[in-house]
């Protein structure tokens, strides 16, 4: 007789969902309290949602305190899914927190008795596809959905109160372990030809010389998408160039995001006034050229060059906690002049595109032709949270490292390049997740 776990897993995954978690829910997860999605905001790894706004259904004076976000939720039974308009996350900085609210309100077939209730031993299911639905399935303690998860959830990881059916999906098989396994196989072919997953599922040749990636990705069978970063089983997988695989120094910083500024001269005023003001002229004398680049963290003080230095409004480093949602990191000047700021907001959305597990993978690179190899020592992360970012942030761990840049400034027609991006020495990756261990493949 099929599992009806299964049986539920199998229904979601046929309408797209490719990650599954559970939550037991307590006596408080209901319609009237909303449903509790965890301490910090680490659910927002896992609950696609969309932008992140304002609460307005707060009283005036306290907009700030809280922020929301829509969740394209479906309720699915036997009939298939169901939408639920009105679903949405809501974000409590004070706390802090995430709940889901509205999820019965509009739904033609919700739950209602069930979400309603403050029974004992309630399991909500999750579906997550990935274009970003949602879908939601909630079972009594007594039906035979929940006595299945019972007796299958003992030892199944948990991403805070999410517990991470993909082990049932697999057959037992350990997602885990599965991926410790790979990488020890990888690493132990040696030099490996640089090559990429083609369209048609098998791996082609790669000549350029950033196939590192790629060549990882090709080994371990998966094949990029549009959607998100590559992973496998759940696990993102990131590989990164080192010297040598003794010492395991990484060549380069992590580049974690690239966003451009949501305000200040840049967004207003444009890229150009803000190069022409903040920017200094070419340093190898290249003529109509102005730069902007450097090296910006909340630990230093304002750069010679461009007289900016990088600090954050809204935060509470010591609590770790967001005291405004609409505060910002700033690049600001001497006179207080904001040039540049990304709103929390925005950053939490590019943010929550981050796996909420991740492996960092070492490898060396000899061409040519381009070949690879795959150290036998793995960094594999867990439970990022931007909260921790923004730690991060205000600790001077990451830092701004644009790479702007103005050309034919000395005539009526410039043309401007923009690159943003944040980043990260690879040694201080272990500030961003709650969990960090170094595995030895061959151990």
């Amino acid at each position: 007789m099929t599992n009806p776990l299964n049986q539920l897993l199998d229904q979601m995954a046929a309408h797209g969902a490719v990650r599954f978690y559970a939550k037991r829910l307590a006596p408080n997860d209901n319609s009237k309290n909303q449903v509790y999605l965890g301490g910090g905001f680490g659910a927002l790894n896992i609950i696609p949602h969309g932008k992140i706004e304002d609460d307005d259904s707060t009283l005036a004076g306290s907009i700030r305190d809280r922020a929301k976000a829509r969740v394209n939720f479906f309720w699915i039974d036997s009939e298939g899914p169901s939408p639920a308009p009105d679903a949405q996350l809501i974000l409590y900085p004070k706390y802090p927190e995430v709940r889901m609210s509205g999820f019965l309100r509009g739904a033609e077939r919700a739950p209602g008795e069930l979400m309603r209730s403050r029974d004992e031993g309630r399991v909500l299911f999750f579906g997550i596809s990935l274009d970003g639905r949602v879908f939601g399935h909630v079972v009594a303690h007594d039906n035979s959905i929940a006595r299945a998860f019972d007796a299958a959830s003992q030892g199944l990881q948990a991403s805070g109160v999410f517990i991470d059916l993909e082990t049932i999906r697999q057959g037992g098989i350990d997602p885990k372990q599965a991926l410790i396994d790979a990488l020890r196989r990888i690493h132990q072919k040696g030099w490996i030809q640089s090559q990429k997953m083609g369209r048609a599922g098998v791996p082609e040749p790669y000549s350029a010389r950033n196939g590192g990636g790629y060549t990882l990705e090709a080994e371990l069978g998966i094949s990029p998408n549009g959607y998100a970063d590559p992973d496998f089983m759940g696990w993102e997988v990131k590989q990164y160039g080192v010297r040598d695989f003794e010492r395991y120094t990484a060549k380069s910083p992590v580049t974690l995001m690239t966003p451009e500024p949501t305000g200040g001269v840049y967004r207003d005023e444009g890229v150009e006034v803000f190069l022409r003001r903040f920017g200094y002229p070419d340093k190898a004398g290249q003529a109509g050229r102005i730069n902007f680049g450097g090296v910006y963290a909340s630990d230093r003080d304002f750069h010679a060059e461009t007289g900016l230095a990088l600090r954050m409004a809204g935060f509470d480093a010591e609590s770790g906690k967001i005291t405004d949602v609409d505060g910002a990191i700033l690049l600001v000047a001497r006179d207080e002049t904001i040039a540049a700021s990304w709103g929390f907001k925005g950053v939490m959305a590019h943010w929550n595109r981050k796996h909420a597990k991740a492996a960092y993978v070492p490898s060396l690179m000899q061409a040519p032709p381009p070949e690879y190899s795959y150290g036998s020592v793995v960094q594999m992360n867990e439970g990022t949270d931007v909260l921790l970012l923004l730690g991060a942030f205000a600790s001077g761990a990451v830092y701004y490292d644009p790479g702007i840049k103005m050309e034919k400034a000395d005539t009526d027609k410039p043309v401007t390049k923009r690159r943003s991006q944040f980043r990260v020495k690879h040694g201080q990756l272990d500030a961003l997740y709650s969990r960090n261990v170094l595995v030895d493949l061959l151990s």
